[in-house]
């Protein structure tokens, strides 16, 4: 379980849950990444690019699929709408017109839901991305914010905060004009807490994209 001790620091905002990440730990794939936040871990594994069906080639840039994967179970509704979510967003930053007529499959299995699920999905999605060496014109990450009753932010919110709250918002972030990239609510929100979990959300991305750098520092780096 995770400790207020062990959650990172996000400037005057409630603290994100402990982060740790692993690349390449899966042989089979192109890229692979383990993500864990807080008590939530996911599995990601990048194929590609490879040769596409002819259904589904198009002729000017590369053809994503994402492939969600439940814990238990096969996957359902949720899951269907959470890959077009993922999906949209790899198309925004990875460039795909360097490899038309081609397939990137994104396949990503949940080990623990405790909570931000969906963020947790596109972090470990972007650093599976980078270990698979895929031309990007931006990293991103996914920032969860829930919303209490009396309007009060909570960043990462685990499974029992997501429970409790009025609204629990997702947002993807591009680390190079932190711009949204895609938005999830689930809830009712004034558009003025709208404005407030985006603002909270993009000075939380900087937390993670340090990570991030860290991270890629500590696999490359030659001691």
């Amino acid at each position: 379980m995770e400790t207020e001790q062990k959650r990172f620091d996000s400037g005057d905002l409630p603290a994100l849950r402990r982060i740790l990440c692993e690349q390449g730990l899966l042989s089979r794939p192109d890229g692979s990444a383990s993500w864990i936040q807080g008590d939530t871990s996911v599995l990601v594994g990048i194929y590609g690019p490879t040769e596409v069906k002819v259904s589904k080639e198009i002729y000017d840039k590369a053809t994503f699929e994402v492939l969600l994967k439940p814990k238990i179970g096969l996957p359902g509704v949720y899951e269907r709408s959470r890959e077009q979510m993922i999906k949209k967003t790899c198309e925004a930053v990875v460039l795909g017109t360097l490899h038309p007529r081609s397939s990137i499959t994104i396949v990503i299995q949940v080990v623990t839901d405790a909570g931000s699920l969906l963020s947790s999905c596109l972090n470990a999605t972007c650093m599976g991305l980078v270990d698979a060496g895929l031309p990007m014109n931006s990293l991103f990450c996914g920032v969860t914010c829930a919303l209490d009753a009396d309007g009060n932010i909570t960043l990462d919110p685990a499974m029992k905060q997501e429970k409790e709250a009025r609204a629990v918002l997702t947002f993807a972030i591009d680390s190079a004009e932190k711009k949204i990239l895609m938005s999830n609510t689930k809830g009712s929100c004034s558009v003025e807490e709208l404005q407030q979990c985006i603002a909270a959300s993009q000075r939380a991305a900087d937390t993670i994209f340090q990570f991030y750098r860290d991270s890629a520092h500590r696999k490359y780096s030659k001691w």
